[in-house]
């Protein structure tokens, strides 16, 4: 039986629900993986356009901290199947294929191939709304003040 993943330290000071001392916050964090951001680049056989779009996707997910160098080739997938998505809905669009019920079905069979396709690299890659706030780690709750703080005395106050 496999055992149950830990969350993410930040995500369990969060919730509160768990005392953690700050040398086992500190080892936790330590085990923690990290992305790797520092090779994150293009595949080459993106086109032009289509690697324009993969810097702007990339550069949202690395400032969010959850896209590393294993999820390139995902960015790269979601990126051709969303080109042909774009491409064959614009296909679809023609009086040509409207007014054709075989060629009409022809192109929504693939229209909903390539959506799926890009749906799922999304939501592998925190592309969508639910995928995101499975991702987003909530903030800690601030220590609560009282009116008697005031009269506290730090370390350094003599």
């Amino acid at each position: 039986m496999a055992g149950r993943r830990k969350e993410p330290v930040n995500l369990v000071i969060a919730k509160g629900k768990k005392h953690l001392t700050k040398e086992e916050i500190e080892q936790r964090k330590a085990g923690e993986i990290k992305p790797i951001i520092d090779g994150i680049s293009p595949p080459d056989y993106l086109l032009k356009d289509q690697k324009e779009e993969f810097v702007k996707i990339a550069d949202q997910l690395k400032k969010l901290k959850i896209m590393g160098e294993t999820d390139v080739d995902t960015l790269a997938r979601y990126v051709v199947a969303n080109s042909l998505y774009i491409k064959t809905v614009k296909k679809i669009r023609k009086p040509s294929v409207i007014n054709d019920p075989a060629e009409f079905d022809f192109y929504t069979r693939i229209l909903d191939k390539y959506f799926k396709m890009c749906r799922n690299c999304a939501n592998d890659l925190g592309l969508t709304i639910t995928s995101r706030t499975k991702l987003v780690v909530p903030e800690p709750p601030k220590p609560k003040s009282n009116k008697f703080d005031k009269f506290k005395k730090g370390p350094n106050d003599d």
